[in-house]
């Protein structure tokens, strides 16, 4: 994933209702509720955990049992101590008092409970990155330090792996053409990571890496559920009864080759609309571009036909629906129109996007296009908009506007789509309508015209036809170069 181009936009809720969920989070809930538990006589260690002797207190007040509840205890308790909820009154007592942020999940903002829970997710992201209890216990040498060398572990690798496999999990939710909003398979997703993207058939050695990957991502994701940032199905535990493989039952064996009907089987994951805004301020941070749908809503046309320039269909909707719902019919026309013009390389692709917010508005902006029906950019635009709105007395477009708008067209669908089999399909019914198409295409005066006949000449299938659209780019490009 590179940090140049801007990632797909992801649709937020609203800032009240991810402070509810961060507060309901159970992992911050129950820090909070240690924070406020915590008196005079509560004592912690050198490394601001609860003393051994006051676990079990902390774990009745959080109404825990069992073998765990200690462990869930010491694990809040750090929470609370690394989101400022709790504060080391004197670190030679060992003594504690009610931290600064305690009140801010009470009586701040959304904002303000939202910094809190994002302090709460970077300390469990980090926990998720540590080797587990027992390989640490294996680790031990007889002066009780851990041998990380023995462990196979390196740190800066592991937060890496981890902070990837979000990343692509954040990727896989927010595009268009993903899963959105629903589960991951585990294996997929383990696989993202480890699988070369020019690969055919796996390898065994791959797929057994995969297996491993999988297995350290369900402890991974087991740790991140309670912090509220997925909702996570874990690997089914008959599967591991043989962590080896050794029965052919194992994860090891099946992970390659997992029937449809039995992904769930190997875990699955989705990203909470928490764990969406978390992910994203935390690629933000890394020197992501991470739009959210709205963030347009209150600036130019300019910024918001540039902007939704790289969305999707259904986003760049989404955008401009906020847009428009702050403005004036008439007058947001206008404006989008405007916006529109230029003889850019990204002009366009803002007239396309012009020419589709235009259809949101609807009837309301039809004087704002009949007064640019004499504008060589945009008269085109407003014929075609006109005509399929049922606008009476429309002129009739000259020959060289229709040719220009073609060569616009062509232009747009290529910035927005690349060589796409729609394009293609576009390309192969314009050369086959018009047998003098490419003659009198080169004439075009747009500054994409050589450009756009330059991409019909790759994109057609027949060879003759694609030899003449190189010909007329050649052409295209001479006369350009002699203006």
């Amino acid at each position: 994933m590179s940090d140049s181009s801007p990632l797909p936009p992801v649709r937020l809720t609203s800032a009240a209702e991810l402070a509810r969920d961060a507060l309901s989070a159970p992992l911050l809930a129950r820090a909070a509720r240690l924070a406020r538990w915590a008196g005079p006589d509560t004592r912690v260690d050198a490394g601001g955990g609860l003393v051994e002797e006051q676990l079990p207190a902390a774990a009745e007040a959080l109404g825990l049992t069992g073998d765990d509840a200690a462990a869930y205890a010491s694990e809040a308790w750090r929470v609370a101590v690394d989101t400022g909820l709790v504060e080391i009154a004197d670190e030679e007592a060992g003594t504690v008092a009610a931290g600064e942020e305690l009140a801010q999940l009470t009586g701040g903002s959304p904002h303000d409970v939202l910094a809190v829970w994002q302090t709460a997710l970077e300390t469990v992201l980090a926990d998720a990155s540590v080797p587990d209890l027992d390989d640490l216990v294996d680790a031990m040498d007889e002066g009780g330090e851990v041998d990380l060398s023995r462990l196979d572990w390196d740190p800066e690798a592991e937060a890496e792996f981890l902070d990837g496999v979000l990343g692509n999990l954040y990727l896989l939710t927010v595009n268009e053409d993903g899963p959105g909003q629903g589960p991951v398979p585990l294996p997929a997703l383990a696989a993202s990571m480890i699988v070369p993207g020019d690969m055919g058939e796996p390898t065994n050695d791959v797929l057994e890496q995969v297996s491993d990957a999988m297995m350290r991502l369900d402890d991974q994701f087991r740790l991140l559920e309670p912090i509220g940032l997925v909702e996570y199905q874990p690997v089914d535990e008959a599967l591991m009864v043989d962590a080896d493989g050794d029965d052919g039952d194992g994860a090891g064996a099946g992970a390659g080759d997992v029937d449809e009907t039995d992904v769930s089987r190997y875990g699955m994951v989705r990203l909470t609309p928490l764990g969406l805004y978390g992910l994203r301020a935390r690629l933000m941070e890394a020197g992501f571009q991470a739009p959210a749908v709205g963030e347009l809503a209150d600036k130019g046309a300019d910024a918001l036909l540039d902007g939704t320039a790289t969305y999707g269909p259904t986003a760049a909707r989404a955008e401009t629906e906020q847009w428009l719902a702050r403005r004036e019919p008439l007058a947001a026309a206008r404006e989008l129109l405007s916006a529109a013009r230029g003889s850019d390389s990204g002009a366009p692709l803002r007239r396309l996007r012009c020419q589709q917010a235009l259809s949101l508005v609807g009837l309301p902006a039809q004087a704002a296009l009949r007064e640019v029906l004499d504008d060589p950019e945009l008269g085109g635009l407003a014929r075609v908009w006109l005509t399929e709105h049922g606008a009476a007395d429309v002129p009739a477009p000259s020959q060289d506007l229709v040719f220009w708008l073609t060569i616009d067209t062509l232009a747009a669908q290529l910035a927005a789509e690349g060589n796409s089999e729609e394009l293609q399909a576009l390309v192969e019914g314009l050369a086959a309508q018009h047998d003098g198409f490419f003659a009198a295409a080169w004439r075009v005066r747009h500054p994409a015209t050589a450009d756009v006949l330059e991409a019909m000449g790759r994109l057609h299938p027949d060879k003759k036809v694609a030899k003449e659209a190189r010909k007329a780019a050649f052409k295209a490009r001479s006369l350009s170069n002699g203006a």
